[in-house]
C-alpha cells in the first residue's frame, strides 16, 4: 500500500446514489475524494433498485424531499443525459375488503395526491388482477419509472467533470481524527477536514471505526423477481400495483413482470442474496392476487434498504465528531429523494441553510439532524 497521504477538502465514503450525488454537489467548490469499497459504484442497493418516483411513497420527510426533487427529475438540464429520467407509469394501491381501514388511513394521509378507485375500475386498469380480489383502491397518476443508472451516471460524470476523484476498491480500513480525518484504505492513506459518511448499510460501521456512536441503522433485505407475463398480454403500460399494506407489488419491466413480497428482513451489511423462503412467499402472494401461475422465475435478486429507528434519513454533522457528516438511513427512498437530499446535505456540509425551494416543502435541518429526538 502507498504510504504517502493525499489531501482533499472532503472525503465521501460510498459511491452509491447518496455518495455520488452529494459528491457531485460538493465538487463545484471543493476538491472531493469519493471512496468506493467495490470495483464499481452502485454495486449494492443503488444497482439493484427498480425505483419509482412518487410523492405518495414514504414518511413525511421523504415525501417532502420527493416533492422538492420533482423539478430536477422533470427537467434535469444535464449535459450527460440525452433522454428523460422519468417514464410515466402510474401506481395503484389496492385493498381487499378486510383492508378498508388501511385504505382509509392512506387516503387521508395522501390527500390530493391520489384519487379513489372502485374494484371494477382497478380491474380495468390491471386486467391481470383476479376478479373481486380488490374491493377499492387509490390511484397515483403521477408516479413514474426512474432511469436509476442514468441518474447515477449523471452525478458521477458531473463529479468527475468538476475535478472530483473516484477511488474504487478502496474499502475503509481505519478512520481517525488527527487534525484532519485520516482515512486508511486498500488504495492508500487520504486526509481531509470533512468526511461524509454515505456508506449505506455500512454507515454505522464507519462511525464505529471513527470512534463515534452508531445511529442505530438497520439494513433490511428486499427481494425481487422477474417473470414472464401471460402469453398475449402486454403489461408495459400497466400501472404499478401495490398492496395497501405493502405486502407485495407488481410492476411491468421491459416486457416482463417485476414482483416482490415487499419484505423487510433485518440483515447484517452484506452482498444481499434472495432467500428461498422470501421467493416462496412472493410467489404465493402474487398468485393469490393475480391470475398468474408462476412456474419459471427468469431472474431474482435482493438488496438492502437501511433505516434508522424513526424511518427518516439522517443528514447532519455528528455532535461528537468535528467534521464527520452523516448521510444515511434513506431506506427504500434514496433514488427518488437524491436530487433534493444531495443539495440539502451539501448546503449543511458547507454550514449553509437548506436551499429555499427544499425548505419550502417543509424540510428542516432539525428534521435531518443526527442529534434529533429518537436517535441514539
Amino acid at each position: 500500500m502507498n504510504n504517502s497521504t493525499i489531501g482533499f477538502d472532503c472525503i465521501v465514503v460510498g459511491a452509491g446514489i447518496a455518495g455520488a450525488s452529494v459528491a457531485a454537489e460538493l465538487s463545484s467548490d471543493r476538491r472531493v475524494l469519493l471512496l468506493e469499497r467495490e470495483s464499481q459504484p452502485g454495486y449494492h442497493t443503488t444497482g439493484r433498485s427498480a425505483a419509482l418516483f412518487t410523492v405518495t411513497y414514504g414518511p413525511k420527510v421523504i415525501r417532502a424531499l420527493s416533492r422538492a426533487s420533482a423539478a430536477f427529475f422533470n427537467d434535469p438540464a444535464s449535459p450527460y443525459l440525452d433522454h428523460p429520467l422519468l417514464e410515466p407509469r402510474g401506481a395503484v394501491f389496492i385493498a381487499r375488503q378486510d383492508q378498508q381501514a388501511s385504505l382509509a388511513r392512506t387516503a387521508e394521509e395522501l390527500g390530493p395526491h391520489v384519487t379513489p378507485l372502485t374494484g371494477a375500475e382497478i380491474e380495468t386498469l390491471v386486467p391481470l388482477l383476479r376478479k373481486s380480489y380488490a374491493t377499492a383502491g387509490l390511484r397515483d397518476a403521477s408516479a413514474a419509472d426512474i432511469d436509476v443508472n442514468g441518474l447515477h451516471q449523471h452525478y458521477l460524470k458531473t463529479f468527475r467533470a468538476a475535478g472530483g476523484v473516484l477511488q474504487t476498491k478502496a474499502e475503509v480500513l481505519s478512520l481517525r481524527k488527527e487534525g484532519d480525518w485520516q482515512v486508511e484504505t486498500h488504495q492508500g492513506m487520504f486526509h481531509a477536514p470533512f468526511v461524509v459518511n454515505a456508506a449505506g448499510a455500512w454507515a454505522d460501521g464507519i462511525a464505529t471505526m471513527a470512534g463515534l456512536t452508531p445511529v442505530g441503522l438497520t439494513p433490511k433485505r428486499r427481494t425481487a423477481l422477474t417473470v414472464a407475463p401471460p402469453e398475449g398480454m402486454l403489461p408495459d403500460r400497466w400501472p404499478m400495483v401495490v398492496d395497501i399494506d405493502e405486502q407485495f407489488y407488481l410492476k411491468a419491466d421491459a416486457g416482463k413482470l417485476l414482483i416482490s413480497p415487499a419484505d423487510a428482513t433485518p440483515s447484517a451489511p452484506c452482498d444481499a442474496q434472495p432467500e428461498e423462503l422470501d421467493v416462496a412467499i412472493c410467489i404465493d402472494r402474487i398468485e393469490t392476487a393475480f391470475d398468474l401461475s408462476l412456474r419459471r422465475i427468469e431472474s431474482r435478486w435482493a438488496g438492502l434498504r437501511s433505516f434508522v429507528p424513526d424511518g427518516d434519513p439522517v443528514a447532519g454533522y455528528d455532535p461528537d465528531g468535528e467534521g464527520f457528516f452523516w448521510l444515511a438511513g434513506q431506506g427504500g427512498y434514496g433514488i427518488q429523494t437524491a436530487p433534493a437530499l444531495a443539495r440539502a446535505a451539501a448546503a449543511l456540509v458547507r454550514g449553509e441553510d437548506i436551499p429555499g425551494d427544499i425548505a419550502a416543502e417543509g424540510v428542516t435541518a432539525a428534521a435531518l439532524a443526527r442529534g434529533r429526538a429518537g436517535l441514539a
